[in-house]
């Protein structure tokens, strides 16, 4: 089955073509990386793919359901480059706040994460004080805590300590040989995502191309 299929793919924002003849098909199961420079198009690939933009041209389709303006994928998991958490709240006040949204987990569910991803589920610290490394576990938290067929992860690894990084791996290789889930990567560095993915595209000069295969 295809997690992903991009055909003809084309996006313009004030004039500036960002992306264009975008044609991808990732399978059911893959992990894939996006790598490139910063401000190369990646996130907006994810953009897109998760429904937060909408193509200029062309279609995607994620699970055989192609994305329309003001429809979002199902049983998707998303970090995007901006994930915005309120800073008043605790790490599990945050993630209750967003599961509430769809129902499909509860309190326990999202301490469980909170705990696998190295933070204190019982910690009452306002994630406005967290360092930058904690925001990110914490966002990774986010993506996973309802188990999703794809996840869209944009630089998970940016901000991370050595350990961090080790663990968010781990974390990714797991869901992925366990559980089946399609991962998405994007990283400005290639080695990031070399250690993971079956198949590396690059995003340069509005152009996503292939460059190694596993």
């Amino acid at each position: 089955m295809e997690a992903v299929k991009l055909t003809n793919v084309e996006k313009i924002i004030n004039g500036d073509t960002i992306l264009s003849g975008v044609n991808i098909t990732i399978k059911q199961g893959e992990i894939v990386g996006f790598e490139g420079r910063n401000g190369s198009g990646k996130s907006v690939l994810f953009k897109m793919i998760a429904g937060v933009m909408i193509p200029t041209n062309g279609e995607i389709a994620v699970f055989d359901e192609v994305l329309e303006k003001g429809r979002f994928p199902e049983d998707i998991g998303v970090s995007l480059d901006n994930t915005g958490f309120l800073p008043s709240l605790s790490a599990v006040d945050n993630l209750r706040t967003i599961a509430d949204v769809r129902g499909i987990i509860g309190l326990e569910e999202i301490k469980h994460y909170i705990e696998l991803v190295g933070l204190n589920s019982a910690s009452k610290k306002k994630v406005g004080k967290f360092s930058v490394g904690m925001k990110q576990r914490l966002a990774f938290a986010q993506a996973i805590m309802e188990s999703p067929k794809l996840l869209l992860l944009d630089e998970p690894f940016s901000g991370l300590d050595e350990d961090g990084v080790i663990l968010v791996r781990k974390l990714i290789k797991d869901m992925n040989e366990k559980d089946g889930a399609t991962v998405l990567i994007t990283s400005h560095i290639k080695e990031d995502i070399e250690a993971l993915c079956t198949r590396i595209f690059r995003v340069a000069s509005g152009k996503v191309s292939l460059t190694s295969a596993s």
